[in-house]
C-alpha cells in the first residue's frame, strides 16, 4: 500500500509471477493514453530491448526477495509516446502475483534541460560580455581623447586612460597611483565648486554644458564634458577632457596677431563663417551669448542653431550678404545653450564684394538698450487712428482693421529685411509663398516688391 505521505504512482501494472501483464492503470496526470493493448504481454516487451533486461531482472528479484530496487527506463506507450519512468516491483504474495509501480521522470527530464540550456546561455553570455570588456578596454587605453571614469559617491578617479593620467600629472604623484584618488583635490581651488556644480546638474538632469579647468603641473586648460553611468559597484561619471586651445580660423591671416588679439576682446560677439553659415572662428564675447563654453566646442556648428528662427534668420542674412555684400542692424534673438534669450542686432560684410567666401558677422546685445523717443513708430500711428472709431464701428469690425494694420506692418518690415525677396519673406514670417502673395495683393504691397525684382531668384 502507498501512504498517505508518499505521491500517487502514474503508472501501475499488475503481472504474473512471469512478467505478463494481467491488468494496467494510469493515474490522471497522464491523460490520452491507453493500456490495454500490453494485457497479456510481457512488461519486458514494452520497452527497447536495452531496457528489457532492466526489467526482467526487477521480475526476478521480486520473487526471491519480495521487492526490487528502483530503476528508470525508457516506457514506450501504444501511443508512441516514450516518457522515462522510475519503477519498483513488490511481491503481493507466493501466489497472487507481483506489482510494478512507476513515476513518471518527464517533468524533472524536461526541467533538467531547461537547466542545460539556461548555463549554455549564460556561458554564450559570459563570453560576449567578455568580449565586450575587452573591446572597450582597447578603445579606453587606445583613445586619444582624456577619458576617465568617477565614482559618483566618493568623486574618487575609478579609471583612467594614459591620455587622461598625462593631463593630471602633477610632480608629487605618479600617473600609476592616481586610480583611487579623489579628483577635487587635484583642482585648482577656485575651480571646485564649478566642477560640483556641473557633476549636481549632470545628475538632475541628464546633462549640462561644458566647463573649463585648469591641470597638471602647467595648469593646461581642458574644456570637461560630464555623463552619468550606471554599473555594478554604483553610479559613475564618465568625463571626456578635451584641450580648450583656440582652433587656427582660416578667414584670419596669421600676419596679424594683433588684429586677432583685438577681435578675442571685443566686447561684442564676433564670428567668421563659410558661405553657408558653418562657424569657423568665435570670440569669447559670441561664446558668452550662445552659453557655449570653448571655441572648439562651436567650430563647424551652424550660426542658425543660436539664431531666433533657426534656419529662416540665417538664411535671411546670408542671402542679402550675398546679394549686397554688407548688412547693418539685422534684429534678432538668441538662444542660448542654457535657456536664455537675448536681443540682438547683427552687421555682417563678406571677405569679398561678391560671391564672398567667409563672412564676418558682428553681434550686439541691444536688450538693455532703451528705445529712442524720437525714432518714428508707424505701426503705433495707425493704431492710434482707431482709437476715434471707438463708439462709430462694432468690436468686431476694429478688431479685423487692428489684425490688418498689424500684419500689414510685419509683412512691410519683413520685405524691408529681406529687400523684397518674396521666398525669404515668406519664410521668415512662417508663410507659404502663395499665403503671402494673397496678403501682399490685400494690402496693395506689390510695388514693394517690385522695385528690388532685378538680381532676385525666387
Amino acid at each position: 500500500m502507498i501512504g498517505d505521505n508518499h505521491p500517487r504512482p502514474d503508472v501501475t501494472l499488475y503481472l504474473d509471477r512471469e512478467g505478463v501483464i494481467r491488468r494496467a492503470a494510469l493515474s490522471v496526470g497522464m491523460p490520452g493514453e491507453g493500456l490495454d493493448e500490453w494485457v497479456g504481454r510481457l512488461w519486458s516487451e514494452t520497452v527497447d530491448s536495452s531496457a528489457s533486461r532492466i526489467l526482467t531482472r526487477m521480475v526476478a528479484d521480486a520473487r526471491d526477495t519480495g521487492v526490487s530496487a528502483l530503476h528508470q527506463v525508457a516506457q514506450r506507450f501504444p501511443s508512441g509516446r516514450s516518457i522515462p519512468i522510475e519503477y519498483t516491483t513488490v511481491l503481493l504474495g507466493a501466489q497472487a502475483g507481483l506489482v510494478a509501480v512507476g513515476r513518471s521522470l518527464q517533468a524533472v527530464t524536461e526541467l533538467q534541460s531547461r537547466l542545460v540550456e539556461a548555463q549554455q546561455a549564460m556561458e554564450r553570455d559570459y563570453w560576449k560580455l567578455r568580449e565586450v570588456e575587452t573591446r572597450y578596454r582597447l578603445l579606453f587605453r587606445s583613445s586619444t581623447d582624456a577619458v576617465l571614469l568617477l565614482r559618483a559617491n566618493t568623486l574618487s578617479i575609478a579609471d583612467l586612460n594614459p591620455v587622461a593620467a598625462a593631463a593630471l600629472a602633477l610632480p608629487s604623484i605618479r600617473p600609476s597611483t592616481l586610480s583611487g584618488r579623489e579628483l577635487l583635490p587635484l583642482l585648482p581651488e577656485d575651480e571646485r565648486n564649478l566642477f560640483q556644480s556641473m557633476l549636481a546638474q549632470v545628475a538632475e538632469q541628464g546633462t549640462a554644458p561644458s566647463i573649463i579647468v585648469h591641470l597638471g603641473a602647467g595648469a593646461i586648460a581642458w574644456a570637461v564634458r560630464a555623463s552619468l553611468l550606471s554599473s555594478e559597484s554604483g553610479a559613475v561619471y564618465l568625463l571626456q577632457l578635451t584641450p580648450a586651445q583656440a582652433v587656427p580660423s582660416p578667414a584670419i591671416s596669421g600676419d596679424a596677431p594683433s588684429a586677432a588679439l583685438l577681435i578675442e576682446r571685443m566686447p561684442d560677439g564676433f564670428v567668421v563663417t563659410d558661405r553657408a553659415g558653418s562657424i569657423q572662428r568665435a570670440n569669447r564675447g559670441c561664446l558668452d551669448l550662445i552659453q557655449m563654453p570653448t571655441e572648439r566646442s562651436v567650430i563647424h556648428q551652424t550660426l542658425g542653431r543660436w539664431l531666433g528662427r533657426p534656419g529662416a534668420d540665417l538664411t535671411v542674412l546670408l542671402a542679402n550678404v550675398q546679394r549686397l555684400g554688407t548688412v547693418r542692424l539685422f534684429s534678432t534673438v538668441i538662444h542660448g545653450e542654457l535657456g536664455t534669450e537675448t536681443d540682438v542686432e547683427i552687421s555682417a560684410t563678406g571677405n569679398l564684394d561678391a560671391d564672398p567666401e567667409y563672412i564676418g558677422v558682428l553681434i550686439r546685445d541691444v536688450g538693455r538698450r532703451l528705445p529712442t523717443p524720437a525714432e518714428p513708430c508707424r505701426l503705433g500711428d495707425r493704431l492710434g487712428v482707431l482709437t476715434g472709431k471707438i463708439g462709430k464701428h462694432a468690436l468686431r469690425a476694429l478688431v479685423e482693421e487692428t489684425v490688418a494694420i498689424v500684419e500689414r506692418h510685419y509683412i512691410e518690415e519683413a520685405l524691408e529685411l529681406t529687400g523684397g525677396n518674396r521666398t525669404a519673406t515668406a519664410e521668415l514670417l512662417g508663410l507659404s509663398r502663395q499665403s503671402l502673395y494673397v496678403k501682399l495683393n490685400r494690402y496693395g504691397l506689390d510695388h514693394e516688391t517690385a522695385k528690388h525684382q532685378d538680381g532676385i531668384v525666387e
